[in-house]
């Protein structure tokens, strides 16, 4: 007999799966809309334009690169509670991309930590270099540019699965590196019966292999999901009681544009490290 919890978690299983393909939709509409436009005007939408005009960041000659996109469900909080948050610090989000995915440095025997300096407090993550290599030895990369500095962390969810999602220098949810990086670690031993435990550190993606970039997701309370998604790290339990901080403000309602919910809270990236031992 199907409980009422299972029936919920089924409904919100699929509303995540309608709403990726409305999405794949929508932006294969709009390649097709903006290269028809191309041909009448003779124009050629590069760069940045390419980037606002079709919602999907394009890369070199494939159309998965940089489209590290939502993999959570809108949700929205019913009221808005106070910030419980700093100010940022003083700085801009810098906007390099580069065409591969860097040269594999990292060490799998040695550990790995990344610390995320937030106006909301301190999380510190255990990184598994030895499961997920090439997700580790990008945020290695990644955070040694600088390149999470002073960005927000641009979604929260509250209803069905439970999440943070940072990442995106853009903070609209379609912006990345550059690269891709392909998925591991997806038999972990942690993720049973679908589901992603609290703590859980894992890859955001478009929905099709292999198609990480930047943006990550922080799991604040277990949430089902299917395995598709690189799990490649945990959360300290002091960061753990900086993410319940940060959900317990809730979320805004979705954007009309984005589709994002962002948190009430203000929760910015001061800065972020990755160090071996």
């Amino acid at each position: 007999m199907v409980t009422q919890e299972q029936r919920r978690r089924q409904l919100a299983r699929e509303k995540f799966l309608r709403q990726q393909q409305r999405r794949t939709s929508a932006r294969r509409k709009a390649r097709m809309r903006n290269a028809a436009i191309a041909s009448v005007l003779g124009v050629i939408l590069i760069g940045s334009v390419a980037l606002y005009t079709t919602g999907v960041v394009l890369g070199d000659d494939d159309d998965k690169t940089n489209a590290a996109a939502e993999v959570t469900p809108s949700a929205s909080a019913p009221s808005k509670a106070p910030d419980p948050c700093d100010k940022p610090a003083e700085g801009k989000v810098k906007t390099q991309t580069w065409k591969k995915e860097p040269a594999m440095t990292v060490d799998k025997s040695a550990k790995y930590t990344m610390k995320l300096a937030t106006t909301c407090g301190d999380i510190d993550l255990a990184l598994k270099a030895d499961a997920a290599p090439h997700t580790v030895n990008s945020f290695d990369f990644l955070a040694g540019k600088g390149y999470f500095d002073h960005t927000k962390c641009h979604r929260l969810t509250t209803e069905g699965i439970y999440v943070l999602q940072c990442g995106d220098p853009t903070a609209q949810g379609n912006g990345g590196p550059g690269y891709n990086i392909p998925d591991e670690n997806l038999k972990d031993k942690s993720l049973k019966d679908n589901v992603y435990p609290a703590g859980t550190v894992a890859m955001a993606n478009t929905g099709q292999p292999d198609s990480g970039g930047s943006q990550f997701f922080l799991v604040y309370q277990d949430s089902q999901l299917p395995p598709s998604y690189t799990p490649f790290g945990t959360v300290s339990k002091e960061g753990m009681t900086v993410l319940k901080k940060i959900a317990s403000a809730g979320a805004q309602p979705a954007d009309p544009t984005t589709g994002n919910t962002a948190p009430n809270a203000t929760v910015v990236i001061d800065k972020a490290t990755v160090s071996k031992s």
